[in-house]
């Protein structure tokens, strides 16, 4: 056995241990799928967060929680003769085995652009494998909207419904943006909702059409402004002066400074 599966066998006992009626932990034991979706989520985005600050230490860190998500869906599968973390582990091999034949098979593959057709076809064939009547059937539900959006529509292009040019999407962004105007001006709540949801929606699609992970690029974004807001409230509070008691031009001309610090 080696270290590796030593330490794999390990956190699977370890999880076993927490799901068991005779001394396990309380917490644990009342968990199920549902409640334990939220935390996988979770873990999933502080994979990211590492990724993006570029911490491979909380990196290592976070994907061991990812993983004991894994294990946590696993053990409860098991629990309930669904199915064990053998079976998960054997399912991913064989369809990494099975999408990429360029390397475990005889196909030849001459270009990543190759690859990645070949990678679609082959999902191709296991959504129709499963039965799903539309080409956006399987695109998960809980996925975050803007990650959602993407998806679809990259889908919806494998047809060639989509965009050619970039700056097409940049024309349907003005117009979904005058809609959500003339929305906005109706006063009807639902209304502007929808032409929101609207503007989201083309606003994901020229990430994609630019090759931006649209939600990197609002982490980004979100990083900038706590970054921007904290030399607002460093530099208030060195004068002694709470921002409460700040009028918007004052934090404005800092936030100024702010930005040419970046």
């Amino acid at each position: 056995m080696t270290e590796d599966t030593r330490n794999i066998t390990a956190l699977l006992d370890v999880m076993a241990r927490l799901r068991s009626p005779d001394g396990g932990c309380p917490w644990d034991l009342e968990q199920n799928f549902r409640t334990i979706a939220p935390y996988t989520v979770e873990e999933a985005y502080e994979v990211a967060d590492a990724i993006e600050r570029g911490d491979m230490g909380a990196l290592k860190d976070e994907l061991g929680d990812l993983l004991f998500q894994t294990v946590f869906h696993a053990q409860m599968a098991k629990e309930l003769g669904l199915f064990s973390f053998e079976d998960v582990t054997e399912a991913i091999t064989d369809k990494m085995i099975r999408r990429h034949p360029h390397v475990f098979g005889d196909e030849i593959m001459r270009s990543a652009e190759e690859q990645t057709d070949a990678w679609e076809a082959q999902k191709a064939r296991e959504r129709a494998e499963k039965g799903a009547d539309s080409l956006l059937d399987d695109v998960p539900a809980g996925l975050p909207g803007l990650t959602r959006a993407v998806k679809l529509q990259k889908r919806a292009a494998r047809v060639g419904f989509d965009w050619t040019d970039a700056k097409d999407v940049l024309a349907k962004i003005a117009e979904e943006t005058g809609e959500l105007h003339e929305a906005m001006e109706s006063k009807d709540r639902d209304h502007i909702e929808e032409e929101y949801g609207d503007l989201l929606f083309a606003l994901a699609n020229i990430s994609r059409h630019l090759d931006i992970d649209p939600e990197s690029a609002l982490r980004r974004a979100n990083a900038k402004f706590i970054r921007r807001f904290g030399h607002i409230e460093k530099t208030f509070a060195a004068r002694g002066k709470s921002l409460a008691d700040a009028s918007l031009d004052e934090m404005e001309t800092v936030w100024s400074e702010a930005k040419k610090l970046d």
